[in-house]
């Protein structure tokens, strides 16, 4: 491989010297420049990567102290040997402040000059490696720092994430509560966290959720069972009628209150509309955790999601409320008019709770019959009251009417954007089992099961009643109704957990 020759630069106010140095070193396989002043010097160093500087000291315009300096600062790796006529103990030192790598006495030998080159040649080709190498270490370092940072701002956003994907899944008051706990102990490692709900009026906590680690220290459990101890508690408020912010208590073992259980304890206000509504606790036993300013951020966030969402839900459920009891005002209105039809409703959702609950439905299941089963009959406001209220039986035109409300209740129900689930149990709640029901002749498992239940709970309380053109029924002879049509209008395990409940004369 064919390198390029080193460039040297000779400067020097004497041209003899100048044109005998680059001869000499020319047939030596240098690339040789010449400069007779600082100022030539500099102007060659600006085109021209040069290898290593000789230069004379005494010269016009500047001299090779000036130069020496000039180039260090522009680059300190470029080696510079000064060569002078007239040594003395002062240039000497000035050279060395200069950045000058070697002095040279004139008359200068030309071997000497060479082997002087070829060690600062090498010594420049170490120190630049070395440099390079420095550089090279350096940026591995910021490189390492930087990752660290990013890891910790990834892992930080994931666990922001994780906080905002579960309180998105908390549907109810008591399930952000736990998840403010539950999170607690699991992002901050904390051994036992509390929530309690702050009375500003008596100053007072009252526990709605904790949670911890699994915590086996006989002291801790007398301090801090299911709830904080009196003193514990009284600490807590002590540092609430001092600060209304996060607070972050290390050494808290030092506190008499505390005893030597306690090593580290944040204390966070979960704040509604700038008034404080609770307080997030987290406690930590061990000497090895003490919480950080990071754990009191995280803490702090978890309770801002936690007020937002109980803000909520708070709202969600006010409208939910607001709207129930509008469309139930409704249907309390259609029934009232009517002798033998009040009450209907209240009744037919009771019987379907207690269907449900004997068929094993969910708490969610349970709210659903029970919003479902007030409501519906509420698409009969889209019928006319010469059909509605007619004291005689309903021609077939008039019955085909009649048959459109479930379509009717559940398409005022899907306006209102909340109640999906009921509105399809409302819309089916005439099907049969066999497929001969309306509005869609729907068959057996097609037709929503909350919807079997409610069809035998609306029917049961139908043939139970009075009505214009005939009287109510014995309880045995409706029962024995409900059980002949098992399997034709009537889903079998329904019929079978209704006459279970009427066994335990529940609807009574």
């Amino acid at each position: 491989m064919i390198t390029d020759p080193i460039k040297i630069l000779m400067v020097d106010d004497e041209n003899v010297i100048l044109e005998v140095a680059e001869e000499y070193f020319q047939k030596k396989g240098y690339e040789v420049y010449t400069a007779g002043n600082g100022i030539e010097a500099l102007d060659i160093l600006s085109r021209e990567q040069i290898g290593c500087v000789f230069t004379d000291i005494n010269m016009p315009v500047m001299d090779g102290l000036d130069l020496a300096e000039k180039i260090r600062l522009k680059d300190n790796t470029l080696p510079v040997v000064v060569m002078t006529g007239y040594p003395s103990l002062e240039n000497t030192i000035q050279t060395l402040k200069n950045g000058v790598i070697d002095y040279l006495i004139k008359p200068v030998n030309l071997e000497q000059m060479e082997l002087t080159l070829v060690r600062i040649l090498r010594e420049r080709e170490l120190f630049v490696e070395n440099l390079i190498l420095k550089e090279e270490v350096e940026r591995q370092e910021r490189l390492k720092k930087l990752n660290n940072e990013l890891l910790e701002r990834v892992q930080e956003v994931n666990t922001l994430n994780r906080v905002m994907e579960d309180f998105s899944s908390a549907n109810s008051s008591y399930g952000i509560f736990n998840k403010v706990v539950d999170l607690g102990v699991e992002e901050l490692k904390a051994d036992k966290v509390f929530f309690h709900i702050y009375s500003d009026q008596d100053k007072s906590l009252a526990l709605v959720a904790s949670a911890d680690c699994g915590i086996e220290n006989e002291m801790v459990h007398s301090l801090f069972g299911k709830d904080l101890s009196k003193a514990a508690n009284k600490f807590i408020l002590d540092i609430l009628k001092k600060d209304h912010n996060p607070c972050l208590i290390s050494e808290a073992v030092k506190n008499k209150h505390l005893d030597d259980v306690v090593h580290s304890l944040m204390v966070v206000p979960v704040k509604i509309r700038d008034n404080i509504f609770g307080i997030a606790s987290a406690f930590s036993f061990s000497k090895d955790k003490y919480f950080n300013e990071k754990d009191i951020y995280y803490m702090s966030f978890i309770s801002q999601k936690a007020s937002s969402a109980i803000e909520n839900i708070a709202l969600y459920e006010n409208i939910y409320d607001n709207l129930f009891s509008t469309l139930y005002a409704f249907v309390t209105a259609l029934e009232v008019r009517d002798l033998y039809t009040r009450k209907h409703s209240t009744r037919v959702a009771k019987y379907a709770h207690m269907i449900a609950e004997e068929m094993g439905c969910t708490d969610e299941e349970l709210d659903i019959i029970r919003f479902a089963g007030s409501l519906h009959d509420i698409g009969k406001i889209g019928i006319r009251d010469d059909i509605l209220l007619k004291p005689s039986q309903l021609s077939a035109e008039e019955y085909k009417k009649i048959k459109e409300h479930p379509v009717i209740g559940a398409d005022i129900i899907s306006k209102l954007g909340l109640w999906d689930r009921e509105m399809v149990i409302i819309r089916h709640h005439h099907e049969r089992f066999d497929g001969k029901g309306y509005p869609d002749g729907l068959k057996g498992d097609e037709i929503p099961r909350l919807s079997r239940i409610l069809c035998v709970a609306d029917s049961f309380d139908a043939i139970d009643s009075d009505r214009a053109y005939r009287k109510k029924m014995g309880k045995n002879e409706v029962f024995g109704i409900i059980n002949e049509n098992s399997g034709t209008q009537f889903d079998p395990e329904v019929v079978k957990a209704f006459l279970k409940v009427a066994d335990q004369e529940l609807l009574d």
